[in-house]
């Protein structure tokens, strides 16, 4: 049963409609507002109420903050209809700058904010020499400053064959540079500016103590133009002997961190903060790059592989204990087994005045086929043989010479100028002559056939431009 205003016994609302209209397209009109039906016991209410308040009470307390600040962006002027655009701020974090002390674990900004300015740009000019042409070029590279009176590591491809080098500096500040020394066999050198004092340098690492997965980062002159970016990864392994563009085996740390062209040179840091590697992007790619194509895989020099020759180039000029037999060489190739019956071997092209190797009875023509039991077939092989050796110490040499072997017992000198320039003859390395008797000319240099800048990063100004990275 309903009462008179339509609700039954439970206080639903019950109405029928009768349609005024046939014509289905025709608005119909609109039907009047129920009536209110009667209002419930105020015991009932309240319970509601009190419900609703709780939950208020509940939501707001968790959600203060966020309210608070869409309040104070909330524009309540604004009209029905209106597009209204949010924006929140923070404020500015400050990074604090500390010092690396190999106890305390450093975020990648305490590490950027502590030694970008330990860091620098390089910027190298070079006489490229292309047939009968000359041409002027520019590379690009990093390094890092390791002393305070302006002693500064890099990478020796970055600088090899340079007449000018420029570092700049993170505020800005450009200074002319001098190689105090640098090798190719181990790709690193030592830089000097004079003029400057109080400069920040990096704190050295131990590179034994990393372990795979150990957080790593590096700051570097990316693409030779993106001057010091940070980019950071982990330890992707470590040991790894890699092949050079320029045929050299080495010890690397492998590395996620990206690592681009311009990067050479550049500090690898630590979860410390401390300087654990020299990064380098001088990687061979099946022969055919200097740069890594492979996204994900970047490589450093270890520092412990090379601080003694760093300590050693900053305080003597040169690295002591290494040692030097005086002679240049040359591989004996197969076309010159097969014509002279020689066997594999490295020639003895010439033999230095007053050398270790003249002591020893070594002579011009010869064919090194041993270095104590180490069978020598190539100058590289022939280098790392004689390099397991310091000055002073004896080896047995097994020769070949005129059909016959022979042994010969040699006293290795140390090699007092080993700092590389271009063009020049190492030891060993091939050097060729073209003359008669038992010396014979192989008919090739140890230099590219149309000259060459050392690096990976250089750019030819004329008659084409070209960019590779460092």
């Amino acid at each position: 049963m309903y009462d008179q205003n339509g609700f039954d016994n439970n206080g639903v609302y019950h109405y029928s409609c009768v349609p005024q209209h046939s014509d289905p397209w025709e608005q119909p009109q609109q039907s009047p507002a129920p009536p209110q039906p009667p209002k419930k016991k105020k015991g009932g209410a309240g319970k509601v109420v009190a419900l609703v308040l709780c939950c208020a009470l509940a939501g707001g307390g968790a959600g203060v903050g966020g309210a608070a600040a869409f309040n104070a962006l909330t524009d309540s002027s604004k009209g029905e209809g209106e597009t209204i655009i949010y924006r929140n701020e923070t404020d500015p974090t400050a990074v604090k700058v500390k010092q690396a002390d190999g106890l305390t674990p450093m975020s990648l900004s305490e590490i950027n904010a502590a030694y970008a300015d330990s860091c620098v740009c390089i910027s190298v000019q070079a006489i490229v020499q292309q047939g009968y042409y000359q041409y002027q070029a520019s590379g690009a590279g990093s390094g890092f400053i390791i002393s305070e009176d302006g002693y500064i590591v890099t990478n020796y491809h970055v600088i090899d064959g340079a007449v000018a080098i420029k570092v700049t500096l993170n505020n800005g500040e450009s200074y002319d540079a001098k190689l105090v020394g640098g090798e190719e066999l181990n790709d690193v050198a030592v830089l000097k500016i004079d003029g400057v004092s109080g400069l920040k340098p990096v704190v050295l690492g131990d590179s034994d103590d990393l372990v795979v997965g150990e957080t790593v980062c590096t700051i570097g002159n990316a693409l030779g133009t993106l001057s010091f970016s940070m980019t950071s990864g982990a330890v992707s392994a470590t040991g790894r002997s890699v092949t050079m563009s320029d045929g050299t085996v080495m010890n690397m740390i492998q590395t996620d961190c990206t690592i681009n062209s311009g990067n050479s040179g550049g500090p690898l840091f630590d979860s410390y903060g401390r300087v654990v590697g020299i990064t380098s992007a001088k990687l061979s790619n099946n022969g055919q790059s200097s740069q890594a194509t492979i996204e994900g895989i970047g490589f450093a020099i270890p520092i412990n592989d090379v601080i003694d020759i760093i300590t050693d180039y900053m305080q003597y000029g040169y690295v002591t204990g290494r040692p030097s037999m005086g002679i240049t060489v040359a591989e004996v190739t197969q076309e010159y087994q097969q014509v002279f019956g020689w066997p594999a071997g490295v020639y003895v092209n010439d033999v230095e005045a007053g050398s270790c190797a003249e002591r020893a009875g070594l002579k011009k023509g010869d064919i090194i086929l041993k270095l104590d039991d180490t069978e020598v077939t190539t100058t590289n092989e022939l280098s790392s043989a004689k390099n397991r050796y310091k000055a002073g110490e004896t080896a047995q040499l097994t020769v070949y010479r005129m059909g016959e072997e022979i042994t010969l017992t040699i006293t290795f000198d140390e090699q007092v100028n080993n700092t590389q320039e271009q063009g020049q003859a190492q030891d060993p390395a091939p050097q060729p002559t073209a003359n008669g008797g038992d010396s014979y000319g192989y008919g090739y240099g140890n230099e590219y056939p149309y000259g060459g800048f050392g690096g990976d990063d250089y750019f030819n100004s004329f008659p084409w431009s070209y960019f590779f990275g460092r």
